[in-house]
């Protein structure tokens, strides 16, 4: 099993930055892919931002590319999303995941089988 704990969700306003992190632990070495998602009230959880655990592979949706950038720090186990230039648009329940499936780096919430608690993004205007 592993868990993942996000921190440094807050409030902010629009064209402000956010760094959220997610400390992983438990069986970290079965880790293949890590992912960010979001979730606004009323709507579906959306893709964010996804990467290998091991590699330099990173993807994004449009709507966050040029603006988010995901990272890893396999030594400390941490997975952070940094978030530029934020838009009211942006506010959601930010949520980190982990998958153990090899080969896959997925977009979907599905193609993850761990997950964390969520941590609150708010987007002022």
């Amino acid at each position: 099993q592993v868990q993942l704990v996000e921190s440094g969700g807050g409030l902010v306003q629009a064209g402000g930055s956010l760094r959220l992190s997610c400390a992983a632990s438990g069986r970290t070495g079965s880790i293949y892919a890590v992912a960010w998602f979001r979730q606004a009230p009323g709507k579906e959880r959306e893709f964010v931002a996804a990467a290998r655990w091991s590699g330099s592979d990173t993807y994004y949706p449009p709507s966050v590319s040029g603006r988010f950038t995901i990272a890893r720090d396999n030594v400390k186990n941490t997975v952070m999303l940094q978030m530029n230039s934020l838009k009211p648009e942006d506010t959601a329940v930010y949520y980190c995941a982990a998958s153990s499936r090899l080969g896959q780096i997925g977009r979907g919430q599905y193609d993850y089988n761990y997950w964390g608690q969520g941590t609150q993004v708010t987007v002022s205007s």
